[in-house]
């Protein structure tokens, strides 16, 4: 690999380094500082952390190279997506900013349940931390893998390991940049991090369609459909041989919005309640430019790789093969640290979250309800190391799918989080038993309904998404358990209820 990509990547790292140590000077001597940097995010910043920590390596990898081998039909991810992040938006992110700091100023997700609920708190606090903990293991190993395959398709020619594989290296080396930073800077770290590297992730998701379809070789867009027609016409239709579990599985996917604590935690920083709209908007309009470039890719990149001969072995590679083959160095190492960016992003806040729940939602609650500051801070600290070696364990088998690893995990978080989130914040009549008994359901729904292989084949047909009885079955349990419990429980009213 040419010196100009090593440049890049190197300026690329030592950003991110840099990042890391200036929020450590400024941003990490409590547990409210480590954890939420203090709930002092710009709208910028907040819209761009939780775009950039929620679109991780499939926004460049997994998303185009569905679009890829499928065409348009995998476009309705994307879209499910979009829309399931404006409600998110509209929905939760106010009235977790206002309830999270009005409930005792709630720091995670499980304290803030808890507080909702203290008849059900220690329950809550258990329950919803070991799914964070479980889930975001797997959630995390799914970055790692985008890791791996950048640094066994890229660097491979260039690089020789006696003590490692390609692959292994690329996930060692994205997760001890991601470690380090993360460590070192806490949440405001990873929320500064995750805003530049938001920027890089748009730029590169701009840059890159536009070159594969109007630089050489590409041909335009007319010679584009011409040479996908090839194909037939199913591969530009949005509907061809789509059903209608298929359609509803992929816009499901936008109901993982309401449950993903490594977003809505983002909500819960923002500085204050009128910063939302703003924030708002500027998310709204990354996330928009972002998928759209990145279905143009999976689109216009197949076109590419017809007209020109290219033999691609694994589809979801199609950013790092491009990158490598149109590109000046400089600007292909500016490119493979956007995919690095995508990664890194939501690995540094999965991490976070994980650890603030077994720093607050374990340590504090069974080992030392005491602990200080300076003590807490740094638990979380191990406990961000201990949650990256588990996730590089799952992340070793070089075979594994980033789409297939992200969906389980956003499932099981949508499933488990996402009815209880909603109707925590909107509902009065709920009761901590039910809030119990959605986390519980929503997440053995996803487990079981993977195990059974429904998600691949169900009754004969086609998989259905496994978010969908998830959520559905998570929600029926927080309704009927909450009614059925109603004044059994005490009771914290809602603001303004």
């Amino acid at each position: 690999m040419a010196i100009g990509v090593w440049i890049s990547l190197g300026l690329y790292f030592a950003l991110m380094l840099g990042i890391g140590f200036y929020a450590y000077r400024n941003s990490t001597s409590s547990s409210e500082e480590y954890t939420l940097g203090g709930r002092r995010l710009s709208p910028a910043v907040a819209a761009l952390s939780a775009g950039a920590s929620d679109m991780s390596g499939w926004l460049l990898l997994g998303l185009p190279g569905a679009l890829y081998i499928s065409g348009l039909v995998s476009a309705w991810i994307g879209i499910g997506l979009t829309l399931g992040a404006l409600v998110n938006w509209i929905v939760v992110a106010p009235r977790l900013r206002e309830q999270t700091e009005r409930y005792d100023n709630s720091l995670t997700i499980p304290q803030f349940l808890s507080n909702r609920f203290p008849s059900r708190a220690m329950a809550l606090r258990v329950v919803s931390a070991l799914i964070v903990v479980v889930f975001f293991s797997v959630y995390t190993a799914s970055g790692l893998v985008a890791g791996g395959k950048l640094a066994q398709s890229a660097f491979s020619a260039v690089i020789q390991f006696d003590l490692m594989s390609d692959y292994a290296v690329g996930v060692t080396l994205t997760l001890g940049v991601v470690l380090a930073y993360t460590v070192i800077g806490g949440f405001l770290a990873v929320s500064l991090t995750d805003f530049v590297q938001g920027v890089i992730m748009m730029l590169a998701l701009i840059i890159m369609p536009v070159v594969v379809l109007l630089g050489p070789g590409g041909g335009g867009l007319s010679q584009a459909r011409e040479t996908l027609s090839v194909l037939g016409p199913d591969y530009l239709s949005w509907f061809s041989g789509l059903s209608v579990i298929g359609f509803l599985s992929a816009i499901a996917w936008g109901l993982g919005y309401f449950g993903q604590p490594h977003i809505i935690v983002r909500f819960m920083a923002l500085r204050s309640v009128k910063d939302v709209p703003r924030a708002r908007n500027i998310g709204m309009s990354w996330m928009a430019i972002s998928v759209l470039g990145s279905i143009s890719l999976g689109i216009f990149g197949r076109a590419y790789a017809l007209r020109n001969g290219l033999v691609v072995d694994d589809p979801e590679t199609i950013f790092i093969v491009l990158a490598d083959l149109l590109f000046h160095p400089l600007v292909t190492g500016f490119l493979f640290a956007a995919l690095l960016a995508a990664v890194m992003s939501t690995i540094s806040s999965q991490l976070l979250v994980a650890s603030s729940s077994l720093t607050e939602d374990f340590y504090r609650l069974f080992l030392r309800k005491d602990a200080g500051d300076r003590e807490t801070v740094l638990v979380g600290r191990i406990s961000v190391m201990l949650v990256g070696v588990v996730a590089a364990f799952l992340a070793w088998d070089p075979d594994s799918k980033i789409l297939d690893l992200v969906s389980h995990a956003w499932a099981g978080f949508g499933a488990a989080f996402g009815p209880l989130i909603v109707l925590s914040l909107t509902w009065r009549r709920m009761t901590g038993t039910g809030a119990v008994a959605g986390l519980v359901v929503g997440a053995a729904t996803v487990i079981g309904w993977i195990l059974m292989g429904w998600d691949v084949s169900f009754l004969g047909g086609a998989g259905v998404y496994e978010i969908i009885p998830g959520f559905a079955a998570a929600w029926a349990a927080i309704y009927f358990v909450s009614l059925a419990t109603q004044g059994q429980e005490e009771f914290r009213a809602l603001p303004g209820v």
